[in-house]
């Protein structure tokens, strides 16, 4: 986006506001806020400054009005109490020339202290655009879906996937028998659990001492390496030493607590890493679950995009926690959809998953670009481990042959025996 008017490059985010204000006074608070100017008049914010760097209120759609604010405000209560709010959706043109190629600048525009500001009782940052020219500044994902597909030997269907189980607890040696089994089922993916990093009785080195020679051994057999996302979460130089080390033991995947190890972190490792870099968004609810506070997903997704992650969870349909369908599917669209020239992140669905969501999710996401990650699903399989792997494959020929999974479940045991024992579609 260019002001043609002040001949300057900007990007753009859109808000949603609330307030006991109106919309239209509150935006143009939080574009000064966010930019050059202050809560008075400055005697060095002059028009050419301005003109330069000041942030620009682009749009504003206004939304129904509501009855008792969001948030508490102090501000609000001793300034301008009410019990009428404004809402509405705000579009803010900010100049890129005031962050540069620096995600804490973009973040600290876009989601600073507007969380702070006085006159806002309810704020949430819904969408984030950039120019091509500029978002090119940016690291971006070194592999994304194709490379990760190129690794793991797997195309034309969805990643099929699992986290190995028990989450924390499991020694190195358990750990490789756990991984033993799940490779020998035909496994594409498997991965720590978020929880696990550097216990005591399982540290990283050792559990990826265990772990590496079982991945070699059903690679030989396979004819593909089966890939691994260990954690490598800590420190950034723990973090540099341990991509290291699984780069040099021939693992083709690390996994990262994005939220944990932070943004400059992440992008460090990116300009390092040789490694597909699997994002856990451990943490994410804090940000996002209250509707008018926080992060829309498809921003989020499009901040760890420029930060150079390759996968990114998005939940899963019909699991176990909060989240409605169509907002795990909305996610994982975002991480698909076009951004600014940077290439999609691979969305990984997890928690609660099996064979029988394959339908839905196919039909609802028009795509198998994607992980599909099953605990139970695969490893409490009635028949076992294989046939747990092969009934989330076959699910997934049915969804994309169109076929009901009842019809395509005749003469194919594995997932027989799955829509049983779960409980059928």
């Amino acid at each position: 986006m260019v002001d043609l008017k002040a001949g300057r490059e900007e990007f753009s985010a859109r808000f949603f506001v609330e307030s006991s204000y109106p919309i239209e006074r509150v935006s143009e608070v939080i574009a000064g806020e966010q930019s050059s100017g202050t809560f008075i008049s400055l005697p060095g914010e002059s028009a050419e400054l301005n003109e330069r760097s000041r942030a620009r209120v682009v749009s504003i759609d206004p939304l129904p009005e509501t009855t008792g604010a969001s948030l508490y405000s102090e501000f609000l209560s001793r300034r301008n109490p009410s019990d009428k709010y404004y809402r509405g959706e705000v579009a803010i043109a900010f100049p890129t020339a005031n962050i540069g190629n620096n995600i804490p600048a973009l973040l600290t525009t876009i989601a600073g202290n507007l969380f702070e500001i006085g006159e806002v009782s309810g704020l949430r940052i819904l969408d984030l655009e950039l120019p091509e020219r500029f978002a090119a500044g940016f690291q971006g994902p070194r592999f994304g879906i194709e490379g990760t597909r190129a690794l793991c030997g797997v195309h034309d269907r969805p990643i099929i996937g699992t986290i190995i189980k028990p989450s924390i607890g499991l020694t190195p040696e358990q750990t490789a028998s756990v991984a033993d089994e799940l490779c020998t089922g035909g496994i594409d993916f498997l991965k720590d659990d978020e929880l696990l990093i550097d216990p005591t009785y399982a540290s990283f080195d050792a559990r990826l001492k265990a772990v590496m020679p079982i991945l070699h051994k059903h690679a030989d057999r396979l004819g593909r390496m089966p890939m691994y996302a260990i954690n490598i979460s800590g420190s950034i130089d723990e973090m540099l030493r341990r991509q290291d080390a699984v780069l040099a033991a021939g693992g083709t995947c690390v996994m990262l607590c994005l939220n944990w190890v932070g943004h400059s972190a992440v992008e460090h490792i990116r300009k390092h890493a040789q490694l597909p870099i699997h994002g856990h968004r451990a943490g994410w609810g804090a940000l996002t679950r209250y509707p008018q506070l926080g992060f829309s997903f498809e921003v989020y997704q499009k901040i760890w995009r420029l930060a150079g992650i390759d996968h990114l969870h998005v939940n899963g349909i019909q699991s176990k926690f909060w989240e409605p369908d169509d907002s795990v599917i909305s996610s994982a669209k975002s991480c698909l959809a076009p951004f600014a020239g940077i290439q999609p992140l691979m969305p990984v669905f997890s928690s609660g998953q099996w064979a029988a969501q394959a339908p839905v999710l196919f039909n609802k996401l028009k795509s198998v670009d994607l992980m599909h990650l099953a605990g139970g699903g695969i490893i409490g399989h009635p028949l076992g481990i294989a046939a747990g792997v092969q009934s989330m494959r076959e699910g997934w020929e049915a969804a994309v042959q169109n076929v009901p999974l009842e019809h395509y479940a005749e003469g194919k045991p594995a997932l027989s025996a799955a829509l049983q024992k779960f409980g059928g579609v």
